[in-house]
């Protein structure tokens, strides 16, 4: 089977991929990327039994191992359809065993009340920021990404908060829909980083994405801005949250991870 590249593309009638090392980080595949090719068999699911292309709301992912480049095989599975709201779930198995559980909503648009409480910082422009580039024995998947540091916070950076922005898009400069944007959400690192010197395991065990409505009518194009930061850490577990805004400071999306600190480099469970 040919390796999937693209998280865009349809997977196969088995629900088989294969995850390149390309995609790998720290153990196994970045876990953005999982989630995103879960939430692609969602969608093509949907899709297949009723005909339609609702937006995704939001997208929840439960990471129990690391993936490699076995056979991946996702089955998902029909929760709810209603006329505006469908739900889906996901078991995702590798060589017997499984690696991922998750589920996502499905919503048609409708009128409704609009409001928004969170601004995108005011930073310099990609163009003004200079490129960053991770460690690829650590972040092989961020080679397909261009990252630009938007304020002086750098990973292990030693700084007095655990906050990360930067500007980001794919190397082929491809549009932002929904299953991309997963995989900025996990593409910086930890938060925690931004206050050590040394790098160590932080892996995700639960990673819930909420979408915005700006992503109904078409992908958003260009950069995104992405800010990581943890709100809380403690007894070796960390909550990180992100938030992702276009190029004209429109809200995309929101994401939330619960991450376990682990001591060693080989000690990590997931992503």
């Amino acid at each position: 089977m040919t390796p999937i590249t693209d998280v865009s593309t349809r997977l196969a009638s088995d629900g088989a991929v294969r995850i390149t090392p390309s995609w790998r980080s720290w153990d196994g595949a970045q876990g953005g990327y999982v989630a995103a090719l879960a939430l692609t068999a969602m969608r093509d699911d949907l899709t297949g039994r009723t005909g339609e292309h609702p937006p995704v709301r939001t997208l929840g992912a439960h990471f129990l191992a690391p993936v490699d480049e076995r056979p991946l095989r996702f089955t998902a599975t029909a929760l709810r359809e209603g006329r505006r709201t469908s739900m889906s779930s996901v078991t995702a198995v590798q060589d017997g065993a499984t690696v991922l559980t998750g589920s996502a909503v499905f919503g048609r648009g409708g009128a409704g009340p609009a409001y928004g409480d969170l601004t995108a910082p005011a930073v310099p422009g990609p163009g003004a920021c200079p490129p960053l580039t991770l460690p690829r024995d650590l972040a092989a998947f961020a080679a397909h990404l261009d990252i630009r540091p938007a304020t002086d916070a750098r990973p292990l950076g030693g700084g007095e908060r655990a906050e990360l922005l930067a500007w980001m898009r794919f190397i082929d400069r491809r549009s932002l829909d929904a299953e991309r944007l997963v995989v900025l959400a996990d593409a910086l690192p930890p938060a925690l980083f931004a206050l050590w010197t040394a790098p160590r395991p932080v892996p995700t065990a639960e990673m819930t994405v909420h979408f915005t409505d700006a992503l109904d009518v078409a992908p958003a194009e260009g950069w995104a801005l992405v800010r990581i930061r943890t709100e809380h850490a403690g007894s070796g577990w960390v909550i990180d949250d992100s938030a992702i805004w276009s190029t004209a400071g429109r809200l995309l999306a929101l994401a939330r991870q619960a991450r376990a600190v682990r001591n060693g480099a080989r000690d990590a469970h997931a992503d």
